[in-house]
């Protein structure tokens, strides 16, 4: 949910560039290259890396087409809106991270009728219904995603002696990649340590709210080892009630979704320990190249596109991501 909330229901402003428009190229008339529809889910860190990507990989290929972006905030009805307008003006293809694997699907489904390509990134909408009117599926399998966590979280635990961790989630299970997330980090971590526990699932997948609800996860279960957040908010709003708490050295956070908070969290090395990512920079690229392979007739069949995964185990994972990242795109 890649996904960091990447995954979160609320954003911040709704992004609507120049008229609904974004000319990257440098020159030329408006849309010569091509134009495209692009929907961010919300206003995270994540969503500007994709949009680099895309912008990266358009100029590589050599064709920059004009951007139609919208910040849905994570509600079906703006994104249908959206879609609406740009199945009208005939875009090249529409590239999305859809804000519910159903409600989104009567947009797409509009979309695909009007003969517009849909790709999708992060999230899609449920399988029967992308393989009738998405085109390619960019995605980092999230079960191997949640799986390199619950290693990571495991080998911590086996190198302290404890054997029985109580492990408490920060969820954004409204979406199914962090359902699938999860059960990928409870098979490796039982794997390893089949006593371990999961004493609560709770949702929170923007900071402010996953703050709320790991504090009063740590109310409820004083006792609590580890928080496993499954989406970027709610890594940082675990890593943050911790703290507010006074549990740091007792109650460590496995995340998912880097930025720069939590690589500077990862670095100092107190309470998070680990974080497994999808770069948004490179799911923009990979969207970017998937769009213009349809729009040329390479890609003519819905085709899941793989997502490279990234695990950051230890502070100087941390400290190479925020060398590599001084802009804190990630």
């Amino acid at each position: 949910m890649g996904a960091t909330r990447r995954l979160g229901r609320a954003g911040l402003a709704l992004l609507v560039v120049a008229a609904l428009g974004l000319v990257t190229a440098c020159a030329g008339k408006v849309g010569e290259n091509g134009r495209f529809g692009v929907v961010y889910m919300d206003a995270q860190g994540y969503y500007a890396g994709v949009r680099a990507g895309m912008q990266q990989e358009a100029e590589a290929l050599g064709r920059v087409p004009q951007l139609l972006q919208l910040n849905a905030q994570g509600d079906a009805s703006k994104e249908s809106t959206f879609v609406d307008q740009v199945s009208a003006a005939k875009v090249d293809a529409l590239i999305l991270s859809p804000a519910s694997a159903t409600a989104s699907v009567p947009a797409i489904r509009l979309a695909h009728a009007s003969g517009i390509p849909v790709i999708c990134y992060n999230t899609c909408i449920a399988d029967e219904s992308a393989r009738k009117y998405v085109s390619a599926y960019v995605l980092g399998d999230p079960v191997r995603f949640g799986a390199l966590l619950g290693n990571q979280a495991a080998d911590h635990f086996l190198a302290a002696g404890k054997t029985a961790p109580k492990i408490a989630v920060v969820n954004c299970e409204f979406v199914e990649v962090c359902v699938q997330r999860r059960l990928g980090f409870e098979q490796a971590l039982k794997a390893k340590l089949p006593a371990a526990a999961i004493v609560a699932n709770q949702e929170g997948a923007t900071i402010d709210d996953a703050v709320d609800v790991a504090e009063r996860i740590l109310t409820a279960h004083p006792d609590v080892d580890a928080f496993y957040g499954e989406a970027g908010g709610a890594t940082m709003g675990a890593v943050r009630a911790v703290q507010a708490r006074g549990k740091v050295g007792q109650t460590v956070v496995f995340g998912s979704d880097m930025s720069t908070e939590a690589a500077q969290a990862l670095a100092g090395n107190t309470v998070l320990k680990g974080v497994v990512d999808i770069s948004g920079i490179a799911v923009g690229k990979l969207a970017a190249n998937a769009a213009d392979q349809v729009r040329r007739g390479e890609l003519t069949e819905y085709t899941v596109v793989p997502a490279p995964i990234d695990l950051y185990a230890s502070p100087e994972d941390g400290r190479a991501w925020l060398s590599a990242h001084p802009d804190g795109v990630p």
